[in-house]
């Protein structure tokens, strides 16, 4: 609105209107004021800008001088037992699949899934009525050639008996020669056929030992204490007994001792003794642990996980587990010599490899590690640290060596002080 009033005044001075000295003051007082306005928003903005570069570089002065504040852990040695936990199976400590051993029809079950036995239990019996007649007629065989032996050997007494006269008489010359030697050859294949006959019944009795044991399989026993896991026939159900592909009648478990079957890292096999102890836990059975002992392992490891499969005897005998399921087993390895033991929060891990910060009088200096074990949460130093380190716990990611830093209770100490000294 001033402006327009500016123009207006001198659109009538170049049209040569007489124009009055109030307007002319009037004028000359607008520019004045446009020109000071102008100048005092430019000195504005100018002291804006100062005290935003100001304000800047006490930013980046306090920055440059600040000291952080770390955590700090002081390292110690450890000479106790070294705690290894590892994921295992339970399994049972004899397993059998009883397969049929005569063939025949089952003409009796007496035991199901889950059922518990004892050894020398019927489990089952087979009807075989072809192997009972076998049977029947070797022991007939037997009762044969028994007697066949019987009337062998009388023959070959009397053919003794006459050879024996004949002798006599050849020597007295009442029998010819010949008929002497037919006489004593007769005895010699007398005795050869009871020697036969004898043999034979070896055999047959042979034969029937193994039908009779053949027929002792009709009755299907538990060859050990345990439970059954599988049941595969039924009463009326045909099984075989061929050698390649006979019948599988049950599977079963002996459950009242367990194997603990754990693979052991190759760092930790040489710890490993049979007859340590162990500790096996159960996640679905919390607060309860079942001691055993390690009582055997494969003795070479597994070329493609570098582990050795070790087993821990459990004993089960309320059968509070249950094999096949997942468990952790618990060992404490005695140490060969004492070691350090830091949280992994500590280790810096870059271009430099592995390292550790150690607090030193105010500064931060980085000590290169070698490390023996990690297991996650800790690692086992070798070499690098002392006991009697400040470790430093969740470093800066700018850490280096010979860097300002300060502890908690260096920065309570000072606030300390500032609070006295102000007081």
């Amino acid at each position: 609105m001033m402006q327009k009033r500016v123009n207006d005044i001198e659109q009538e001075q170049s049209k040569g209107l007489c124009v009055s000295p109030r307007a002319k003051r009037l004028a000359r007082t607008v520019g004045w004021g446009a020109l000071l306005a102008g100048v005092l928003l430019a000195a504005y903005g100018f002291w804006g800008r100062v005290q935003v570069s100001r304000a800047a570089l006490e930013t980046q002065q306090q920055f440059a001088n600040l000291v952080p504040v770390v955590r700090t852990s002081v390292v110690q040695t450890v000479a106790g037992p070294r705690q290894l936990d590892l994921p295992g199976t339970i399994r049972p400590f004899d397993s059998a699949t009883i397969f049929a051993r005569a063939t025949g029809y089952i003409a009796k079950r007496m035991v199901d899934i889950g059922s518990r036995v004892k050894k020398g239990d019927t489990l089952a019996i087979i009807a075989a009525p072809d192997l009972d007649q076998q049977l029947a007629q070797a022991r007939a065989q037997v009762t044969q050639l028994e007697a066949t032996i019987e009337q062998v050997h009388a023959n070959a007494e009397l053919a003794h008996a006459t050879n024996q006269r004949t002798t006599k008489l050849v020597q007295q010359g009442w029998q010819t020669q010949q008929q002497g030697d037919v006489d004593r050859l007769t005895a010699k294949a007398q005795d050869a056929a009871l020697n036969v006959a004898q043999a034979n019944l070896k055999v047959q009795r042979a034969v029937v030992a193994r039908l009779e044991e053949l027929t002792s399989f009709e009755r299907v026993v538990a060859p050990f204490d345990g439970v059954i896991t599988g049941r595969n026939v039924d009463v009326g159900d045909l099984v075989m007994a061929d050698t390649s592909g006979g019948t599988s009648m049950f599977t079963m478990d002996r459950t009242a001792v367990l194997r603990t079957q754990v693979y052991v890292p190759q760092d930790s096999v040489f710890a490993i003794k049979d007859g340590l102890e162990a500790g096996v836990t159960v996640p679905e059975l919390p607060g309860r642990v079942f001691r055993g002992k390690i009582a055997r392992n494969a003795s070479s490891l597994q070329a493609g996980t570098r582990t050795l499969l070790t087993e821990v005897d459990v004993d089960n005998p309320n059968g509070e587990l249950r094999a096949g399921i997942y468990c952790r087993v618990h060992f404490e390895i005695p140490r060969q010599e004492p070691v350090i033991i830091v949280p992994s929060q500590a280790v810096i891990f870059n271009s430099n490899g592995l390292t550790a910060a150690v607090y030193e009088n105010g500064v931060a200096r980085i000590r290169h590690l070698d490390l023996l074990r990690d297991d996650g949460a800790q690692v086992e130093v070798r070499a690098g640290l002392k006991p009697g380190d400040r470790i430093i716990l969740s470093p800066p990611i700018d850490i280096r060596d010979g860097m300002r830093v300060q502890t908690g209770e260096d920065s309570a100490t000072k606030t300390a002080s500032i609070n006295t000294n102000a007081g």
